[in-house]
């Protein structure tokens, strides 16, 4: 079984399985000689008793093998100009994302995406290019505060209010182009 972990969100609950990884790292340690026993067992108590990524990282953080939990930049700004803007796949989101493109579509597929925030606030300055924001199943959004200029703007089977899952609140400006909130769409293989 390997040490290595996908980086997850500091608040995430642990699996059963994801403590042994990390005390798979542990005894590695002690192998190696960079802990005492002491401090092994001391670790390993705490590695078994946290709850969540952010509980653990302190005992295994100045190890070998990587961060358990991921850190994203308070705010990320994205710019295109014409040319598409996509981002997709295992990409750590920050809590503000401004989204700057001028005739170039953008989709933002946060499905797969590490999002260490309950609130992810995204600031839209589009114009002459559609914007397409796929969510993670649970999610909720808010477009609300969104100024539409000749751009229509929906919401397919995604809830308005917050509820248990993370939620996105959309402001800012949408020109000449269409914006659309959606949870991904499958079909036997594929993802889209």
């Amino acid at each position: 079984m390997s040490g290595d972990l996908v980086p997850q969100p500091p608040d995430s609950r642990m699996s059963d399985a994801d403590r042994e990884r990390l005390a798979s790292r542990l005894h590695a340690a002690v192998g190696e000689g960079r802990l005492t026993l002491e401090e092994f067992e001391q670790r390993l108590g705490g590695v078994l008793s946290a709850r969540t990524f952010g509980e653990a990282e302190p005992y295994v953080a100045d190890l070998p093998g990587g961060p358990v939990t991921a850190h994203a930049a308070e705010r990320t700004e994205l710019r295109t100009v014409a040319s598409p803007l996509k981002r997709r796949g295992n990409w750590v989101v920050a809590r503000v994302l401004r989204v700057s493109a001028k005739a170039g579509p953008v989709k933002l597929d946060f499905t797969d995406a590490v999002i260490p925030h309950q609130v992810v606030e995204i600031e839209l300055d589009v114009y002459a290019g559609s914007t397409t924001i796929v969510l993670p199943p649970g999610s909720s959004v808010d477009i609300d505060d969104v100024e539409l200029i000749a751009s229509p703007a929906s919401v397919k089977d995604i809830a308005r209010s917050p509820g248990y899952g993370r939620h996105f609140v959309v402001r800012g400006t949408q020109r000449a182009g269409r914006l659309l909130v959606r949870q991904q769409r499958r079909f036997w293989k594929w993802r889209w």
